[in-house]
């Protein structure tokens, strides 16, 4: 049932950000989407995944609200809309190229993929030495992902606190 009702206000709150008249409101109304995600994620037992999502999150509305606000387009004001267009342009195509090298990779329809999860359940608890599976899966066989986490998390924090900084100014001391 909280599902239900976290995936209706995800879509009424991407109504509005797709309908709504001013940029502000549009960011407010992603960030309400990003928001529910994280506690679609916590309904769902993923508190990582949770937490990684509530601090990109925190991140993407600083640096949008921010952007929104100040409204300034030097790029487009000074004639080189032409240049952001290739630039533009040419991620797309590089990044739909990469897209599809990456789904040619998949394992097709219907083939097995859990051999890599039957090895963890069978094994894991009697190589790693672990109490228990998950511990097995998450400090041993997925270390690098784990690592990858909290690279994210602290990345993230790192950016928030960069955004959101003072100019420091000089003291009178060192000026003379």
């Amino acid at each position: 049932m909280e599902l239900h009702i976290l995936l209706l206000f995800m879509i009424f709150a991407a109504i509005i950000a797709i309908e709504a008249k001013d940029l502000l409101s549009s960011v407010i109304g992603v960030g309400a989407v990003g928001f529910a995600l994280c506690l679609t994620f916590l309904v769902l037992k993923a508190p990582d995944l949770a937490i990684t999502q509530l601090v990109v999150e925190i991140l993407c509305l600083v640096i949008l609200i921010r952007s929104t606000i100040k409204r300034d387009l030097p790029l487009v004001i000074e004639g080189r809309w032409v240049f952001n267009t290739m630039m533009t342009i040419t991620f797309v195509i590089v990044f739909l190229t990469c897209a599809g090298f990456a789904l040619k990779e998949l394992p097709l329809f219907g083939q097995p993929i859990m051999a890599v999860a039957k090895k963890y359940l069978a094994e894991g608890v009697q190589r790693t030495g672990a109490v228990n599976v998950v511990t097995a899966v998450i400090l041993d066989f997925r270390a690098y992902d784990t690592l990858g986490e909290a690279t994210v998390l602290f990345a993230s924090v790192i950016g928030i606190l960069a955004v959101l900084r003072r100019p420091g100014r000089k003291s009178r001391s060192k000026e003379k």
